[in-house]
């Protein structure tokens, strides 16, 4: 695989931890960028659940305007660009078809919060149509996506943010620099935890595509099923077909923060998972619960994660987040803004902070300076944050333990997994050629 027009991870690394971890807005924006009274216009593809938070993260900027909303379920569209209006006094323009919106001269940038399968494809088609784009995590359903979306940032030249909100953080970005620094000594191991409530959502069958959903669009490029409301709206992250499971749900927050903190710039070689459906009998496919583990032989280092579903005990105090092990102390961070030290033998409490930071403001910083280096979260995180939760689904899947190579990004000797790397693209929503 030819790599020549991916930015290098280790700059990737360089530019985004030690000394850039201060990194600030210039107060300064290029006269070549925008003019002084424009603000960049933004449109939401997918708008029922995490897009709710985009609209009112880029309304609140005042260099941004929330231009339009698109969401194939016109019900969702319509009821969301109700409330826009009663909250703003302003109406939005809506569109059901997101490819329209890339045709749209005057939208500058889009910010992508539709199910996993749609993030990769729609955020490449945007870089070719000239748009900047801010892409939820996870930026791919599947690895190779991931590298296709890094290559496209390059080729087309477009500020391209992931979704990873903690790298916003003062607190977090904190957080690194002491693990840089030596505070707790030799970092050598991370844990991504991911506790969450996750109910039985039941089987509930088949049944006639509700009026108002165009579900050709909201399939878009993955397999065609017959409409299940296991699948519409939220439901969708448990299937194979559209979504990752948690790993690859809420859990790309802490693999983001595990690759961040230990410094690692590449996919771990030797992949190992297990787990599985213990509690509810439903339409779930992916893993209730999961372990896995990735390690770094050449680093030295391994990257542990565990998804629970249910009753469950925290570890040290975190239920969502990561562990940091070092030969010093070790490091806690709680959620997207706190974190706490506990050094040597006598787990002395060292620093701790409690910070956020606008990951919105960061994107449309960078759009404006026409600079990603600005970015906190850049499209390298996109693919190797959510790469690492692919990489673990399909040890799962296979059900053995994998090598990977990191200079062709595929499995050693194993073509069922390699197999699981990319997907079968429904027509005409294939992945196009980049590179």
């Amino acid at each position: 695989m030819d790599h020549s027009t991916e930015v290098s991870r280790r700059n990737f690394i360089k530019n985004t931890t030690g000394a850039a971890v201060a990194l600030s807005i210039p107060s300064i924006i290029p006269a070549s960028a925008f003019g002084a009274n424009d603000r960049v216009r933004v449109a939401v593809l997918g708008v029922n659940g995490r897009g709710q938070s985009h609209i009112s993260g880029f309304s609140a900027l005042s260099n941004a305007e929330v231009a339009t909303l698109c969401d194939p379920d016109n019900n969702i569209l319509q009821k969301r660009a109700q409330e826009f209006e009663q909250k703003t006094g302003k109406k939005v323009k809506t569109e059901n078809d997101l490819r329209k919106v890339f045709d749209d001269k005057t939208i500058d940038a889009v910010s992508i919060a539709t199910p996993n399968h749609w993030h990769a494809l729609a955020a490449i088609w945007a870089c070719q149509a000239g748009k900047d784009v801010y892409v939820e995590k996870p930026g791919s359903h599947n690895l190779h996506e991931g590298r296709k979306l890094v290559e496209a940032a390059n080729k087309y030249k477009r500020v391209v943010q992931h979704g990873v909100q903690l790298r916003s953080s003062e607190a977090l970005k904190e957080a690194v620099k002491h693990l840089r620094d030596g505070l707790i000594g030799n970092v050598y191991m991370a844990r991504g935890l991911v506790y969450k409530w996750r109910p039985d959502i039941g089987d509930k069958g088949t049944e006639p595509i509700p009026a108002g959903l165009n579900y050709d669009l909201w399939t878009g490029p993955a397999e065609m099923k017959p409409f299940s409301r296991n699948y519409v709206h939220y439901d969708w992250h448990w299937h194979w077909n559209y979504g990752n499971g948690d790993i690859g749900n809420q859990g790309i927050h802490e693999t983001d923060m595990c690759m961040w903190g230990l410094g690692v710039d590449t996919f771990p070689d030797k992949i190992t998972s297990s787990g599985g459906k213990f509690l509810w009998n439903d339409a779930k496919e992916t893993p209730e619960v999961l372990s896995s583990s990735f390690v770094y032989t050449k680093e030295k280092k391994i990257i542990e994660f565990e998804v629970r579903p249910w009753m469950t005990n925290d570890e040290g105090g975190v239920g969502i987040g990561n562990i940091f092990y070092g030969s010093e102390g070790y490091m806690v961070v709680k959620g997207y803004d706190y974190y706490e030290t506990f050094l040597g033998k006598e787990k002395k409490a060292g620093p701790s902070r409690k910070a956020g930071g606008d990951h919105y403001k960061n994107f449309i910083d960078a759009v404006i300076a026409k600079d990603p280096k600005l970015l906190n979260g850049p499209v390298e995180t996109a693919h190797l944050s959510s790469g690492l939760a692919h990489l673990g689904n399909i040890a799962y899947r296979v059900g053995r333990a994998l090598t990977f190579d990191n200079k062709t990004e595929k499995f050693v000797g194993d073509e069922e997994a390699n197999k699981l790397l990319t997907r079968k693209y429904r027509s005409p929503y294939a992945l196009p050629q980049v590179v």
